[in-house]
């Protein structure tokens, strides 16, 4: 793979967020011009996020904080699709939340029933849960291996959470190994990226046809994974988690359909020009 530009325009456009639009609290090269110029050209730009201890409010102040605009309707993440799925799939269920407080919020406004006692829970939702500990693992082992009744689901795939500098911490997806582990069960359902949930909530609303959108990312089993699942171009941008010789290692179906080693050479080449774009600005 090399370095590629698409050479066209998209009907709409979905970013990742961390390490694809920013990294920690500081944007990355291009990212303000890359979505001010998108918006300039009409096209629908969406955020989406794996992360479950956000809101979609504080990814809107975040971004508006770092100079880009963004509403409440510009957000989907794991806190918004796993709600939606209960109420759709499962709207008298009693969960037991395994995470932190934004989804709990979220699922007591939809008026999602809660417990943390073993024997009226039907669904386990293992999360990315900073305050995990014995006590709760033993809550979900009882609910799903001694009454038999409850079944696991999670909110994302994501085994760890990068920070800026290279190190990270846990996420999800230790917490479902945990359960797995110790029940014998399976993780029956994913709220998160690469499962096409996210790019179906993403997009709707949008007047646009799926297969004419783009999903930017910069992980490959996430990002990417999605896009693929879903059958989207997508762009892999280097400035995050994935490197360039992660993805040549990959069987064809599985690279993205760009390379970019900055997120506004999503814009053609062209437009670039005749914009005055250059990589030093």
């Amino acid at each position: 793979m090399e370095y590629t530009s698409p050479g066209n325009l998209f009907d709409a456009y979905i970013f990742d967020m961390d390490g694809t639009i920013y990294l920690g609290d500081h944007l990355l090269p291009g990212a303000k011009r890359l979505i001010e110029g998108l918006r300039r050209l009409g096209k629908p730009v969406r955020f989406l996020s794996n992360n479950p201890t956000r809101d979609p409010q504080l990814y809107v102040e975040k971004l508006n904080r770092l100079e880009i605009p963004a509403s409440i309707e510009d957000i989907t993440n794991t806190v918004v699709t796993t709600v939606h799925w209960l109420r759709t799939n499962h709207p008298d269920a009693k969960v037991f939340p395994i995470s932190e407080q934004p989804l709990k919020n979220a699922l007591a406004a939809a008026g999602i029933a809660m417990s943390e006692d073993p024997e009226e829970i039907d669904i386990v939702i293992a999360s990315y849960d900073r305050t995990f500990e014995y006590r709760k693992l033993q809550i979900a082992f009882d609910a799903i291996w001694y009454h038999k009744r409850a079944f696991l689901i999670t909110t994302n795939p994501d085994r760890y959470c990068p920070f800026p500098g290279g190190r990270g911490e846990p996420d999800a997806a230790s917490i479902v190994a945990a359960i797995e582990a110790c029940t014998g069960t399976r993780c029956v359902a994913n709220m998160g990226k690469p499962e096409p949930i996210m790019l179906d909530a993403a997009i709707a609303g949008l007047d646009v046809n799926p297969a004419n959108c783009i999903m930017v990312g910069d992980r490959l089993m996430t990002d990417i994974g999605m896009a693929i699942k879903t059958g989207i171009p997508s762009a892999l941008v280097l400035t995050g988690d994935s490197t360039l010789e992660e993805a040549e290692a990959l069987d064809p179906a599985s690279q993205p359909t760009y390379a970019l080693s900055r997120v506004d050479h999503l814009i053609p080449d062209e437009i670039r020009a005749q914009w005055g774009w250059s990589d030093n600005d």
